[in-house]
C-alpha cells in the first residue's frame, strides 16, 4: 500500500526526468528503451515505474493507478486534468502547440476573409479552442501522427501540430503561422495520494524542485 507509483512516457520525457529521479534518489533498474517491461523497479523498494504513453499518464494518475507522473501541457490539456494535482511545471520536454501549413497557403487571407479551415490535429480540444476564439470555422479531423502529411496531400488546409526545432516543418515545406502555446512537461499527482501518501512524495517533490533549478542554473 505505501508503494510508490510513478508513470512516465519514454523518449524525452523520460530522458529529462532521469536526472531530477537520481536527484530523489530513485534509479531505474532497467531502461525502458532497451526493456520489454512495463513495470520497471528501481533501487528503492517503495517505490516503481510503469512504462506508458504519454497520452495515458494522466489517466492513469487521475484512476491512483500511479501515484505521480509527468505528463506534457498539451496531453493535460487534451485530458482535462480531472482529480490531477498539478504542483510542478518541470519546465522540460518544451516545445510550442503551432499552427502550420504548405507554404504556398495564403493562411491570413484564408483566415480574412472568413473561409472554413480543414484542421488535421491530434490535439482536438486545444485546437477547437483556439479556432473558436479567433472566431474561425473549422472541420477537424483527427490524426493519431504524421500531421505533415495530411496539408501535403490535400486531406487538410493547416495542421496543429507540437513543433520544437521545426526541422519536421522545414523538411516537409510547411510553414507554421501561428503560436498557440508554449508546451513544458510537469508533475501530476493523484489527489488521494497527495493525501494519504504526503510524507512519502514531499521528499520526492523537494528533491525535484531542487534538481530542476539546478539543472537550469547551468
Amino acid at each position: 500500500m505505501s508503494t510508490i507509483t510513478i508513470a512516465l512516457s519514454k523518449g524525452r520525457i523520460f530522458d529529462e526526468t532521469l536526472p531530477m529521479l537520481e536527484a530523489a534518489g530513485i534509479v531505474p533498474s532497467e531502461n525502458p528503451e532497451t526493456s520489454r517491461k512495463l513495470i520497471i523497479g528501481t533501487n528503492r523498494d517503495d517505490v516503481r515505474l510503469i512504462i506508458v504513453r504519454a497520452t495515458d499518464v494522466p489517466t492513469y494518475v487521475q484512476h491512483g493507478a500511479a501515484d505521480l507522473g509527468v505528463a506534457g501541457k498539451d496531453v493535460l490539456l487534451e485530458h482535462g486534468g480531472a482529480n490531477l494535482y498539478q504542483p510542478l511545471d518541470l519546465e522540460i520536454a518544451q516545445c510550442r502547440l503551432m499552427v502550420a501549413t504548405r507554404a504556398d497557403f495564403d493562411y491570413a487571407a484564408a483566415v480574412g476573409r472568413g473561409a472554413r479551415l480543414r484542421v488535421a490535429t491530434k490535439y482536438v480540444n486545444s485546437a477547437r479552442e483556439h479556432f473558436a476564439a479567433k472566431g474561425v470555422h473549422i472541420d477537424l479531423i483527427k490524426l493519431y501522427g504524421s500531421m505533415e502529411l495530411a496539408p501535403l496531400v490535400g486531406l487538410s488546409d493547416v495542421i496543429v501540430d507540437l513543433v520544437s526545432t521545426g526541422g519536421t516543418l522545414k523538411a516537409n515545406n510547411l510553414v507554421a503561422v501561428e503560436h498557440i502555446l508554449d508546451v513544458s512537461s510537469r508533475l501530476v499527482v493523484n489527489q488521494a495520494a497527495y493525501k494519504l501518501k504526503r510524507n512519502k512524495l514531499a521528499p520526492i517533490f523537494d528533491a525535484f524542485k531542487h534538481a530542476m533549478h539546478h539543472h537550469h542554473a547551468h
